[in-house]
């Protein structure tokens, strides 16, 4: 058969280099000894998930801490998946928990020399190297219609056998030169796929960047490299872009272990070094008593959007997920509390070989400390990033006001004092926790412990003494000077020595007071918070709580 004949008929572009040109055009990168260059190559599929993070978290990781590159890369050979903005969606989503790429899709770099970096983009690269193939009698077309095919695979599983396109079951791998220009001639579709070299019945050791030592059988099946519409699939696209991308790390799912023989002979036979692979174990949750794979139907913990939305603080996803990711990771990050997570010295030989299991609870502890070191200028940042995407209008309207609600945070958060808060796990909690700072969203219930007479006497005559300018002394000093006068002991002290001579205590009276200002008995400093919320609105407030 005349090879060369065949591949110009199957591959006609005259426009296409000599695949080995290729290796000028995509030169080897200069980095440093032991520098990785990783990858993240999603799909444009729409849905970037915690298991994407999880990914481009040790591909950034990797790249960074050997002084290599992290680029994003866009798998869309499949048009049919494709969702309108699916790649600024992942971008803006990394960007979000801190994730940059050095170059890639849609990325303004000047490392942008390997690109394109959309694989559609890059089809005469594809077919230059589906034509050599060819020539050399390592591919072919094969004009086999979808029902010929399910009708292969019903027979296969009916008798229990592996399904795919290999040996018997390869109908066009021995179809004659007479019958390939035959079926060209009467116009019938084809694909063009590897004609592989393999055999199931050789096995060999692969060593896994992760896993370490693995078995793997060789690859028999005839894999489609080249599809009808002249687009590769995602295999071959995936071993010629690593190469020239000069990729020489690829951390992937442990789902694509099936893969790796069919990869590995891409790479035999495209005369490239594979780059070393490592496959993560999957994000798993304990559900009852049963640990199982989190669940795009069942967890939306597994969306990113999910922690945007709520509000957790970016960095602590991240930290978090740096303890999945490496073992070693929390005690380095207890000893080193202010500590930047990019100072730890990052391993791939440090991931967890079986099921990392995934705790929204620790997340969410990791989340709480995370705020609680925020000062009120970086509070504020923070809260206010997700009140313009998810607040309300009037969250909106309140967050134009920064010098007021600075003055709100540092009070709730501690910022000065000898101990921050750490129950804030999340902005929207945050965002909830200062509404009563805001006439539009106070909304008190006044569950006061005692009668009418009792509240009213309290509040009416705090009211005639408060004066915002009276420091926290002075502010207490008036409120014992209230409380006798509903029967209340104005000295703690008192009430303990002769508790049934008092109705109550200066904390009581003070309670009423707390209740009146924010609607709850429980709160930061009352005199801060009336001084913030000012005379005028405080005052209202006391007359407005009154029975």
């Amino acid at each position: 058969m005349d090879l060369k004949k065949l591949a110009l008929s199957l591959i006609p572009d005259s426009d296409l280099l000599n695949p080995e040109e290729y290796e000028d055009v995509f030169p080897p990168r200069v980095l440093e000894k032991g520098a990785e260059v990783t990858r993240l190559a999603p799909s444009p599929t729409g849905f970037i998930h915690l298991g994407n993070l999880y990914s481009a978290l040790a591909d950034e990781r990797c790249a960074h801490t050997t002084g290599g590159v992290f680029y994003l890369r866009i798998e869309d050979t499949d048009e049919k998946r494709k969702v309108e903005g699916a790649v600024e969606s992942v971008i803006r989503s990394l960007n979000y928990f801190g994730i940059k790429f050095d170059e890639g899709a849609e990325i303004e770099s000047p490392l942008n020399k390997y690109g394109p970096y959309y694989q559609r983009q890059r089809a005469k690269i594809y077919r230059a190297f589906v034509k050599k193939l060819i020539e050399e009698g390592l591919a072919y077309p094969c004009f086999c219609s979808a029902e010929e095919l399910d009708e292969v695979r019903a027979k296969q599983t009916e008798n229990k056998q592996t399904t795919g396109y290999y040996g018997a079951y390869a109908k066009c791998r021995k179809l004659s030169e007479d019958e390939i220009y035959k079926n060209l001639k009467a116009g019938k579709p084809f694909v063009i796929r590897l004609k592989s070299q393999g055999s199931i019945e050789n096995k060999f050791t692969f060593r896994d960047a992760i896993k370490g030592d693995i078995t793997v059988t060789e690859n028999d099946q005839d894999v489609v490299i080249l599809k009808s519409d002249g687009i590769p699939t995602y295999h071959f696209a995936h071993a010629i872009d690593d190469h020239f991308m000069r990729t020489t790390l690829v951390i992937r799912g442990e789902e694509w272990l099936s893969s790796l023989p069919v990869h590995l002979e891409l790479h035999k036979v495209l005369g490239f070094k594979p780059p070393r692979y490592a496959h993560t174990s999957s994000l798993m949750k304990m559900d009852g008593g049963t640990k199982r794979k989190l669940s795009k139907r069942k967890d939306p913990e597994l969306s990113l959007d999910y922690y945007r939305k709520a509000g957790y603080e970016p960095r602590a996803v991240v930290k978090y997920l740096m303890t999945v990711l490496n073992s070693n990771f929390e005690e380095w990050s207890l000893k080193n509390p202010d500590a930047d997570y990019r100072d730890f010295k990052f391993k791939i030989d440090k991931m967890g070989k079986s099921g990392a299991l995934f705790d929204l609870e620790k997340l969410c502890d990791v989340s709480k400390t995370e705020i609680s070191k925020l000062s009120a200028e970086e509070c504020y940042g923070f809260l206010n990033g997700w009140v313009q995407e998810f607040g309300t209008e009037k969250d909106k309207a309140h967050f134009n006001d920064k010098d007021y609600i600075i003055k709100i945070l540092t009070l709730i958060m501690g910022v000065g004092g000898k101990k921050r808060r750490k129950d804030i796990e999340r902005a929207e909690q945050g965002v909830r926790m200062i509404d009563y700072f805001f006439d539009d969203t106070f909304a008190p219930e006044y569950n006061y412990r005692f009668g009418k007479e009792t509240v009213n006497v309290v509040l009416e005559n705090f009211a005639k003494v408060y004066d915002p300018s009276d420091d926290n002394s002075v502010w207490f000093a008036k409120l014992k000077g209230v409380a006798p006068l509903v029967g209340f002991a104005a000295e703690t002290s008192e009430y303990k020595a002769n508790p049934e001579k008092f109705k109550g205590n200066v904390s009581d009276a003070a309670e009423i007071l707390r209740i009146a200002i924010t609607g709850s008995p429980n709160s930061p400093d009352l005199c801060t918070i009336m001084g913030i919320l000012g005379k005028t609105r405080s005052l209202a407030r006391l007359n407005s709580a009154k029975l």
